[in-house]
Parts: structure tokens; C-alpha cells; sequence
């Protein structure tokens, strides 16, 4: 199943856009909700509450006075940690027992205020956030919840900023629009990415690589997209001992260079027979990523080198707006050596980072297909692999 984090400041809407979600067929499992449960009279968590912040956050029939829970912990950082300590752990408990209830092949939704606070899109396939303007939040905060000014102010300091749940997130909704606005937005996030990649997944089919060549102009959100999938990817084989570390490499890791859009990142490997292991493949899979199992090595280099060093294994993406692969090489080798040295070249030399791009130019006039424009860049690849190092050892560079 899809797994989708959904989050946005407060008053920002964000439950329009989670109960949308569900009429289309999502299932939603709401943090608020189960923050409200785990605090309800009799629950251990209310009694720890009350022994940290004593009677007073208690009402007289034994219900948390959440408003005045709130005027203590959003103005002091520590009684706020100290609050997250106690409710965090039994929160993310009874959330992932609700999301493995979950029936297989939905889409599973996590509607969490801190996702990025606590890291949690991390764990996500992909993440939503809904944005609002400042000043209409506080606004809808006031006349709708009652709470005053500075109160709103409080809480809206107390989570994390726009453009840092920006950075974390794949897609952003707009909402200062109407709610028909909004929910043509969620409609059109659904329709075009949500189901269809859940579909993949469900189906075991990778996304589609455009049959014919699509190099654009280089993207600002090229590095941030990249460090996102890093993070995924990362977060999922955690457990895998044999990972040394992911890297994002390729065209698009290199600022200023025209390239297809398409994310690669390279997990390096201390044996490349790890890459064939249950847990790593598993792991992979849980991450949407699946193998193409008949890609296994890279064009070795220079001429006449020992493929032995040039093997691979190759993973692709699952989401049908963003196309990516995964090169997993071992630790050491020639082909994972030179796929960070290439990057880090590029990024040093500007003059040969033009001459890549009047390659591409080139290449692009003489060939219409993606695989004909990649067999293409080989000789141009060949050449560039000795350039390359003879700048490593003047600059005695290495893989970080």
C-alpha cells in the first residue's frame, strides 16, 4: 500500500484535506484523534500528564483541561518537551497498530501535525503539506477555535516553519483559496499521483520512463528532491548492516547541468551479494523501490577493464511523477568510485560541466529515444572517465 504523511501549521486546513483523502478512499488515522484518546479519563497517559503538570490542568470531572495544558507547554520549550515525552511514545503506538489494521492495497494516510518535527516523513512514501497564509491562520484560529491572538501565535512558533515542512515534503496544497479550490487541488493530487502510484505498487510495475529523451534546464528542487530520497531510502535499509552509506549522484546532483528528470542515488554496499539478500530487497521494496533484475553492471571503463568491478544492481521508482534510480555498487569498486568522483568533478569544474552540456546539446539533435541517447554518451563517458581522474590527482580528492 501507498503510504502518504499529511501535515501543515496550525490552522492551516488540513483536516478538509485529510477528510477529503477519505471520501476518496483513503484510510486516515488522524494523530489529533489519537492524542485526544490516549488523554481520556482512566488512561495512563492522563495520570502521567497530571503528575508532571499537577491537578489544575484537571477539570472537576476528571477531564484534561487541554486549554490550559496548552497556555503552560506553548510558552515554555521545556514543559513542551517534557509533554511530548510522555504522550509521543503511546501516540506513535496506537498509530502504527491503526495503519497496520489498515486493508491492503488502500492508501494509508498519517494526518500528523509534527511530521517534520519528529522526522516521521522519513517513513512515508510521499508527504503533503497544506499551506496557508500566516495571517489568515491566526485569523481562522481566532474566530473559529476561540483561541486568543498571542495563544495562536504561541502554538504556530512552537511547530516547525513553512519553508522547513517545505523541504521535507514532496507536494504542497494551497489552501488560501475557497474549499472548492482546495478540494480540486486534493482531486487533482489523487487522480494524477496518489492512486496510480499506489496502483504500481500494488501491481509490482515501476514507473514509466519517457520513450522519448526529455533533458530540461536544470531545477532549483533538483537537490531537495534528491536529499528526500536519500533520507527514504536511508530510513529503510537502516537495519541492513551491509549499507555504508546513500549518496545522491548523477546529472541531477550536480547544480547548473541540464539532465533528464530523473533522481539517481547510489547506496553503496560492503558486498554486492548484500544487495541480493531477502531483507535488502525487502527493504527496498517497502520503500517503492523495485529491482530490474536484468540490469546488472555498468560499461566498464577504461576500454578493455575488468567488469568484475563495473557490476550493479539497479532499482526504480514507483511513483509516476517522479522517476528514479537506485545503483546499488560495492563499496570500493571502480563503478562506485567513479560515480561519486564524476558528480563531485562536475561540481568542482565548470568548464567541464559545460562541455557535458554542449555533449548533451549535441546528442539530443541526433537522437529522439532515451535508450539511444544514453548508449549515445558512452564515448563522450569514456574520455571524460580520464580527464576526470587525472583531476582527482591533482586535487587529491576522494570519496567522502
Amino acid at each position: 500500500m501507498l503510504r502518504v504523511g499529511l501535515t501543515g501549521g496550525i490552522g492551516s486546513g488540513k483536516s478538509t484535506v485529510a477528510g477529503r483523502l477519505g471520501e476518496l478512499g483513503a484510510a486516515v488515522v488522524d494523530a489529533d484523534v489519537v492524542a485526544r484518546e490516549i488523554m481520556e479519563p482512566g488512561q495512563p497517559v492522563l495520570a502521567q500528564v497530571r503528575k508532571r503538570f499537577g491537578d489544575d490542568v484537571i477539570r472537576a470531572d476528571g477531564t484534561l483541561d487541554r486549554a490550559g495544558l496548552a497556555a503552560i507547554v506553548f510558552t515554555d520549550p521545556e514543559a513542551l518537551a517534557a509533554l511530548d515525552a510522555i504522550t509521543g511514545p503511546a501516540i506513535a503506538e496506537r498509530i502504527a497498530q491503526l495503519r497496520e489494521a489498515v486493508p491492503a492495497g488502500a492508501v494509508s494516510v498519517h494526518d500528523m501535525p509534527l511530521l517534520v518535527e519528529r522526522g516521521l516523513w522519513v517513513r512515508e512514501h510521499v508527504s503533503i503539506v497544506v499551506e496557508t497564509d500566516v495571517e489568515t491562520r491566526v485569523r481562522r484560529l481566532v474566530e473559529h477555535r476561540d483561541l486568543d491572538e498571542q495563544d495562536a501565535r504561541n502554538r504556530m512558533a512552537a511547530q516547525a516553519s513553512d519553508a522547513e515542512r517545505r523541504a521535507a515534503c514532496d507536494i504542497v496544497i494551497n489552501n488560501d483559496g475557497t474549499p472548492a479550490e482546495t478540494i480540486a487541488a486534493v482531486d487533482a493530487v489523487w487522480s494524477e499521483r496518489l492512486d496510480p502510484w499506489n496502483e504500481n505498487l500494488v501491481q509490482g510495475r515501476h514507473s514509466r520512463r519517457p520513450e522519448r529523451v526529455a533533458v530540461v534546464e536544470p531545477r532549483d528542487d533538483w537537490a531537495w528532491r534528491g536529499a528526500r530520497l536519500v533520507a527514504k531510502i536511508a530510513h529503510a535499509l537502516r537495519d541492513v548492516a551491509a549499507v555504508t552509506e546513500v549518496e545522491h549522484v548523477g546529472s541531477t546532483s550536480v547544480p547548473h547541468l541540464l539532465a533528464k528528470d530523473v533522481l539517481d542515488v547510489q547506496v553503496g554496499v560492503r558486498e554486492l551479494d548484500a544487495a541480493d539478500a531477502p531483507e535488502f530487497r525487502d527493504a527496498m521494496r517497502v520503500a517503492g523501490l523495485l529491482p530490474f533484475d536484468h540490469i546488472t553492471g555498468d560499461t566498464p571503463h577504461p576500454d578493455g577493464a575488468d567488469g568484475d568491478g563495473w557490476r550493479k544492481r539497479v532499482y526504480g521508482s514507483t511513483d509516476p511523477k517522479e522517476i528514479a534510480h537506485v545503483h546499488v555498487r560495492e563499496n570500493g569498486s571502480p563503478a562506485w568510485r567513479f560515480a561519486l568522483l564524476f558528480r563531485d568533478w562536475l561540481v568542482h569544474e565548470a568548464s567541464e560541466r559545460e562541455l557535458y552540456a554542449t555533449e548533451k546539446r549535441r546528442l539530443l539533435g541526433l537522437h529522439d529515444t532515451t535508450s539511444a541517447y544514453v548508449d549515445a554518451k558512452e564515448p563522450w563517458f569514456a574520455a571524460a572517465f580520464t580527464r576526470a581522474h587525472a583531476w582527482a590527482a591533482a586535487t587529491n580528492w576522494t570519496p567522502r
